[in-house]
């Protein structure tokens, strides 16, 4: 039985034959070297993103110009030094049986270090709406000078043996920049009309066109709608969209948005249905006769096949799926599909990860990514007795990496379900995918015949009697509860208590504390129809808005009134009233009929001065150690097992 046949059917772009029409798109990784040579981690990521399966593979932004990189370690394409690494890159994608292109890149003024030397350029000297800085305006000199280096680009790539390439014009990076009117008000050829400001792209792929000849496949990755307050639409892109492919797109890849777009829409949270920019897509399509590449959240192959045999697209291209698992088209082909790790659309690892600092590319939910090269294969080289306390992500991570890893594993819950803090998190609005992923990690856990004890609480005795080798303590944080005045009030409950359904949604809530627990339970209270009001004691929130997720639930926070008060103390909470104070002002909040306690967890310390004590090896991980995030205790909880 063929599962699946339209996404697993060929497709021929000129001379060149795709095995399927799945693409693993460009994403960002951070793994390249200091000098934007090609780094053993880059190529064993892709190493183990290629082994998946997919009929393209799409590389990460390589920079056709020393002025053009996004951040320091981009992969260049812009010197003959650089071809023998993106040779290996080519050669890893080609020994797994995938074919792959090269996107070429220019950053213009959307590069933070550029911007700070001074060195970022762009079509008119307009501030970045992502870093706040003004570039300078492009000269025509260094236009041409552009122009000849994605030609230049694509020309080493076809020596490094790629079987394409993919000219990004997309997510605000300079060819969009030339293509809105928000970024470009230059008064010459370039500028002015819509004809014109794509003009500086059809030179490009015009150029990209005679460097490599005229059967080697063009990809044109496009934001065919600004998705921005006076930016341009697919209505009218499609006006130009035939210049485009005259000029040499073979493909057209059917993207959306840029880094400066209202919330994160470029990679786009779990507030966006899955497939969600295949219309975009099919609008392409009315106007090309070309194949045309359809993204947007896709995540289940299945979603994929319909919309290709719909006719809505070619192709369709599943970026952080391939992160969340790199093998999701494997199980999908073999009808194994209740076995798909499917992507959160969390970003905590893919992109927050990289906007905040923080390293290389991860994933929240699968900790190999990113991690290739010390990812263990197993098995261990001495098989322990670790008993694994705890069934949130963390403490399920890490009882199943100590399984694969050939441990006796055996995983303790006080719970009468696993999944922990998961249970809770699945709750509020757009989150029911986290209560999905828990059911997966549940039933790979038991998949690898872990011995799962459930509404069991460990002791001392226990320990002493069983004697493990290891202990991994996954026993999650204790809730705060700050000491305020009426706390013990009968209409008072805590964050929790409204989550799992304890304690019913009345209309008048006070929320005590702005987090995220604090922010998600409001959402889910202003979903149900109460009107809620937040007190956070911070000046600002600590839900950025500059995270995707941060963004849409203050927005939809916002459009339901309800109200955020920060720098702000609970002084009393009454019957009825809530009296907060603010820079010394107090304030009656009225009336309210529920409070609710959302000050956050802090770290348990069960059993650490006994296990050190009796010098039993244990790790701390995620929540007992510190709260954070998801990702925080996956990785930790991954570690630990690789660490016994």
């Amino acid at each position: 039985m063929t599962f699946l046949p339209n996404l697993f059917s060929p497709i021929k772009i000129k001379t060149l034959e795709l095995a399927n029409r799945a693409v693993m798109p460009p994403m960002g990784t951070n793994l390249g070297n200091a000098d934007a040579t090609v780094s053993e981690a880059n190529l064993a990521y892709l190493k183990r993103r290629a082994r998946g399966g997919a009929g393209m593979i799409i590389t990460e932004i390589s920079s056709v110009h020393p002025n053009g990189s996004a951040i320091n370690s981009e992969l260049g394409a812009y010197d003959d030094r650089f071809i023998p690494g993106l040779k290996k890159l080519a050669d890893v994608a080609h020994a797994a049986g995938s074919k792959t292109a090269l996107q070429l890149h220019h950053a213009g003024r959307e590069s933070f270090y550029l911007l700070k030397q001074g060195k970022a350029i762009a079509p008119s000297p307009i501030r970045s709406l992502v870093f706040g800085l003004t570039p300078r305006e492009i000269t025509r000199e260094e236009i041409q000078e552009i122009i000849a280096a994605f030609g230049a680009a694509a020309f080493r790539a076809r020596e490094a043996g790629f079987d394409a390439v993919e000219v990004h014009g997309a997510h605000g990076y300079l060819l969009t920049q030339f293509l809105s009117a928000l970024s470009n008000q230059r008064q010459d050829e370039y500028g002015g009309s819509l004809s014109n400001r794509s003009r500086f792209i059809v030179e490009v792929l015009q150029e990209v066109r005679r460097r490599v000849g005229s059967d080697f496949p063009i990809s044109l990755r496009l934001s065919v709608e600004e998705c921005i307050k006076g930016g341009y639409t697919i209505e009218e892109i499609q006006s130009i969209l035939p210049n485009l492919v005259k000029a040499g797109a073979d493909v057209i890849h059917a993207s959306l948005g840029t880094h400066g777009s209202p919330g994160g829409i470029t990679s786009a949270p779990a507030e966006y249905e899955p497939g969600f920019n295949v219309w975009r897509a099919k609008k392409v399509k009315e106007v090309v006769g070309v194949p045309v590449i359809a993204v947007g959240r896709f995540s289940d192959p299945a979603l994929a096949d319909a919309v290709i045999g719909r006719g809505e697209a070619d192709l369709v291209a599943f970026g952080r799926q391939f992160l969340a698992d790199p093998d999701f088209l494997l199980k999908a082909r073999e009808g194994r599909p209740e076995e798909i790790r499917k992507c959160l659309a969390c970003n905590q690892g893919c992109i927050e990860r990289l906007i905040l600092g923080e390293g290389n590319i991860r994933c929240a939910i699968n900790p190999e990514t990113g991690q290739e090269i010390i990812y263990p294969k197993g098995p261990a080289a001495k098989p322990r007795k670790v008993w694994v306390v705890g069934a949130g992500p963390g403490g399920l991570t890490a009882a199943y990496e100590g399984a694969r890893l050939g441990h006796n594993v055996t995983l303790y819950e006080k719970e009468e379900i696993p999944g922990g803090q998961l249970r809770f998190a699945c709750k509020p609005p757009c989150k029911s995918n986290y209560g999905e992923w828990s059911d997966w990690l549940i039933s790979q856990v038991k998949k690898m015949g872990i011995t799962v004890h459930t509404s069991t609480t460990v002791t001392e005795r226990m320990i002493e009697d069983g004697n493990p080798d290891a202990l991994i303590l996954a026993v999650g944080g204790e809730i705060i509860r700050p000491a305020i005045a009426g706390i013990d009030l009968p209409m008072v409950c805590d964050a929790w208590q409204i989550l799992s359904g304890e304690v019913a949604p009345r209309k008048n809530a006070v929320v005590i504390g702005g987090g995220l627990i604090g922010m998600e339970t409001a959402d889910f209270l202003c979903e149900k129809g109460a009107q809620v009001t937040i007190v956070e004691t911070l000046k600002r929130s600590p839900v950025l808005k500059i995270t995707s997720h941060g963004y849409m639930l203050h927005k939809r926070l916002k459009d339901r009134n309800c109200q955020l008060h920060f720098n702000t103390e609970v002084k009393i909470i009454a019957e009825g009233s809530v009296i907060i104070v603010s820079e010394g002002r107090e304030q009656v909040l009225s009336p309210v009929d529920q409070v609710v306690i959302a000050a956050g967890l802090k770290p348990r310390d069960d059993f650490q001065q006994f296990l050190q004590a009796r010098g039993i090896s244990h790790f701390v991980i995620g929540d007992a150690r510190q709260p954070r995030r998801i990702i925080e205790s996956t990785e930790e909880g991954a570690r630990a097992a690789w660490d016994l």
